[in-house]
């Protein structure tokens, strides 16, 4: 029986750590990598195979970690596949960013161009669902200050979330919407 993740998951595993090495979950001590490993197992649990879990754990990086050159590095590592779904996910690769708005909007607009293939929705589901998810643990804990962390305020950061679940209703019904859009009504209580 051939296992299920090969070498090139187990490399991806490395380069992920490398290039988030340094980096942490907004305002926390929690390494970046528990995110990406999180996404993963999301896409891996939804039934992703090995191109889609790659790229869950390497989905952050273009816009995080160097841009255009960084998605030249995963497609000579991990192929062409796995930089499509990462350029999908992916919201920019310049520096400085472009306004939050602007690139939430051209995103969700992505997300509903039926060009978009079902991996790219599969890891993008996954991780706004752990996104979500995480906000909604820290809000329980710390309240509504949770809102303060991010570029854009509590109702720019609902109105995105609700957005997103709308397209992926229609574009990728299922478990990971499902529970995403249970999470977002739970965040907008």
């Amino acid at each position: 029986m051939d296992a299920l993740l090969g070498q090139r998951f187990q490399a991806a595993l490395v380069d992920a750590a490398r290039l988030h090495r340094d980096q942490v979950r907004k305002q926390t001590q929690v390494p970046y990598v528990s995110h990406l490993l999180a996404v993963c197992a999301l896409v891996l649990e939804d039934g992703g195979d090995e191109n889609e879990a790659i790229a869950a754990l390497l989905h952050d990086a273009v816009e995080d970690q160097g841009g255009a050159a960084v998605l030249e590095h995963i497609d000579d590592l991990f192929g062409q596949e796995v930089a499509t779904i990462v350029a999908g996910c992916s919201d920019t690769d310049q520096t400085p960013k472009p306004p939050w708005r602007l690139r939430k909007e051209a995103f969700i607009a992505r997300l509903a161009d039926p060009a978009t293939s079902t991996s790219v929705l599969r890891v993008a589901a996954a991780d706004k669902l752990h996104n979500a998810r995480s906000v909604l643990a820290e809000r329980q804990v710390i309240g509504d200050i949770v809102w303060d962390r991010f570029n854009a305020g509590k109702d720019e950061q609902l109105w995105y979330y609700r957005a997103v679940v709308e397209v992926l209703r229609t574009r990728f019904p299922g478990r990971l919407t499902d529970e995403l859009a249970d999470v977002v009504q739970r965040l907008g209580q």
